[in-house]
């Protein structure tokens, strides 16, 4: 006998203890028993293009990855993905040795931290910070250090010297995510140059978020593996969801050198293995679409920011309007509030609407305790309702 009752120990791994449901869970069910417009979770209300639907399709009948594909992506996809990235960026990378297809970018980011952090490892992440980091970086035994962007002139900035002053010699990693998801920042030229020239000099890798690349309004979204000394130590990680409003098929990719690659792919394979064959041939062919479509939907999406924007400023929210990704970063104190979980929780019973509280993406809660996320990829009708109903009394 061990002397110790079945059960005694708690059944969630101590690491994950912090992390119970997610936010996006919680708001997304309070929107469907109260019937608001979700504002809340990222996701579109309307499918990308017919003829990428029509190709996933059309894979699915001719047997194209029904079974399992190859495990670093099916070869088309592989072969997209470089053009694509050669074609924007002038990146080359080798299809075979320089390209992993995941479920997603949340698989992306988090096998290549369980692949390059051990314990003890500090992980630089930009903060607020998507919440999947934060659990990520727990699993692999890393030690999250926050850098906090912070509002000046209507956009959330980073502090250099404080990115400076937040490496030590226990730093392995720096996350970084631009454009940059809650806030809509996009790192600049000058930012990346330093950023880069910081983890040369240190010696450190960086895994780059770079999922909203087609969605910049101003600014230009540059990939940090372009920068001097760091085609070698980046892991650069995109996805077809935010792109082409497919965000259930889970294609995701990383590129980055044959080492780094071989290292996350050591893990991936015992993560998923495999996923979603036949979306990754249409996802291949989305890749290939004309600069046009790029163009219009980012036409389509500046409209949409610029709509809910402006009626969310109307309503008396002080606004900072993103630069890319399709979320708005509000600030209710002008509203007279201070507290953010309180005001999500009961906006959908006084406006009908729903959003998510930033201070979720905060290791210092009070930090983001202002702050609150509205998503704007929804139907022009959608956003103009919401529009409407906010700047209603409340119910």
């Amino acid at each position: 006998m061990t002397g110790r009752e079945p059960g005694s120990r708690p059944l969630l791994n101590r690491r994950l203890a912090p992390f119970g449901t997610t936010i996006f869970a919680e708001m997304s069910a309070l929107a469907a028993r109260t019937g608001a417009i979700n504002l809340g979770q990222g996701f579109p209300d309307t499918d990308g293009p017919e003829e990428i639907r029509e190709a996933a399709v059309r894979a699915l009948r001719d047997g194209r990855g029904n079974q399992y594909p190859p495990g670093p992506g099916v070869p088309e996809l592989r072969a997209a993905i470089t053009a694509h990235q050669q074609r924007r960026y002038g990146l080359a990378y080798d299809p075979d040795t320089e390209v992993l297809v995941t479920a997603g970018a949340t698989e992306a980011v988090a096998a290549a931290l369980l692949a390059l952090v051990e314990p003890g490892d500090e992980v630089i992440a930009l903060e607020p910070y998507y919440d999947s980091y934060a659990a990520n970086i727990a699993m692999a035994g890393g030690t999250r250090v926050p850098v906090t962007l912070r509002p000046h002139e209507g956009a959330f900035r980073l502090d250099l010297d404080e990115l400076r002053g937040a490496v030590t010699g226990r730093t392995r990693l720096i996350l970084l995510n631009t454009p940059h998801n809650p806030t809509g920042t996009v790192l600049s030229r000058d930012e990346l140059a330093a950023v880069a020239e910081l983890a040369v000099e240190r010696d450190l890798l960086v895994v780059t978020d770079e999922v909203y690349e087609h969605l910049v309004f101003e600014g230009e979204h540059l990939p940090l593996a372009g920068f001097p000394g760091m085609r070698e130590r980046t892991v650069t990680v995109s996805s077809a969801g935010k792109t082409f409003s497919f965000t259930g098929w889970k294609v995701g990719w990383l590129t980055a050198s044959p080492e780094l690659v071989a290292a996350v792919r050591s893990v991936k394979q015992f993560l998923t293995y495999v996923s979603a064959g036949p979306f990754q041939y249409a996802v291949a062919e989305a890749l290939r679409l004309p600069d046009s479509y790029f163009d219009a939907l980012r036409a389509d999406l500046r409209t949409k920011r610029d709509l809910l924007s402006e009626g969310l400023a109307a309503a008396g929210f002080a606004v900072h309007r993103p630069a890319g990704t399709y979320f708005v970063t509000t600030d209710i104190r002008p509203l007279g509030e201070s507290d953010g979980f309180a005001f999500c929780r009961a906006l959908p019973e006084r406006c009908g609407v729903v959003a998510i509280p930033n201070a979720v993406f905060y290791d210092d809660r009070e930090q983001g305790a202002p702050f609150v996320r509205f998503a704007f990829c929804k139907r022009t009708e959608v956003l103009q309702e919401a529009v409407a109903r906010l700047a209603q009394p409340a119910r």
